[in-house]
């Protein structure tokens, strides 16, 4: 009954609720196991296949030299990713930022692996952004955007084209059926914490161009597309440095 309601006044507007995971401490019980649920959901929703399907698609092997997750959680989406291209891509140097310490040695260690350089910046990210330089670089963004409203996550964009060359994100799409599927998570044996967050998540997800209209940069090639059943999709990319900077 509660989905069905929520369904039928999904906003056309997008709705921020606070979502629990990011107020609790990493070693919480309860953030532990949602981290948990969160890789199990994200393998459902394919996100680390679908992050492989738009990096193939741009190409970016032979320009791009760090990667860089933001709010990238405990770090295990990239390294998903990473272990699915490593086989024929090169090795990349890739940063992982978050504001809450998460990320596990064994997480780096499976970088390190693969030939890869691995390092985690625990930073707010637009402080990071602000004060850090990058050259040749990838942004990616997994489940992370729709915690911004508009006016952060222009800002947010806006730093984000100022240093890299790649931008890739990866968020909720928000539809009624969307909505219906988050209500289903505790199926899968997800707790209270994540059964809350994937519905918050989706009031806040996205649709149509909505991050196209916000994104800053100029002669960037934009793409923002539906993925999978539930998953939106949105990539900028740039080849010229020097454009970048303009």
């Amino acid at each position: 009954m509660k989905a069905q309601t929520e369904m039928s006044t999904l906003s056309a507007e997008r709705r921020m609720d606070p979502e629990w995971l990011d107020e609790l401490p990493p070693d919480d019980p309860r953030a532990t196991r949602s981290r948990k649920d969160l890789r199990r959901i994200n393998r459902i929703m394919r996100h680390p296949d679908l992050l492989i399907e738009v990096w193939r698609r741009n190409r970016p092997d032979r320009w791009i030299e760090t990667i860089v997750e933001l709010g990238a959680g405990d770090g295990a989406f990239l390294l998903e990713f990473a272990r699915g291209i490593a086989p024929v891509s090169r090795a990349f140097r890739v940063i992982l930022v978050d504001r809450l310490a998460a990320v596990e040695k064994q997480t780096l260690d499976g970088f390190r692996e693969l030939g890869w350089s691995a390092e985690f910046v625990q930073a707010d990210v637009f402080e990071w952004l602000q004060r850090t330089e990058l050259t040749d670089a990838a942004c990616i963004a997994n489940l992370f955007l729709h915690h911004f409203d508009e006016q952060r996550l222009r800002l947010l964009l806006e730093q984000i084209a100022r240093r890299s060359n790649l931008f890739i994100a990866l968020e909720p799409r928000r539809t009624a059926g969307g909505v219906f599927a988050s209500h289903l998570v505790g199926l899968l044996g997800c707790n209270s914490v994540t059964r809350h967050d994937a519905v918050a998540s989706v009031h806040a997800g996205f649709k149509g161009k909505e991050l196209s209209t916000v994104w800053p940069g100029r002669g960037w090639y934009t793409q923002e597309i539906e993925a999978g059943p539930f998953s939106h999709c949105f990539s900028a990319q740039q080849f010229s440095s020097t454009a970048r900077k303009a």
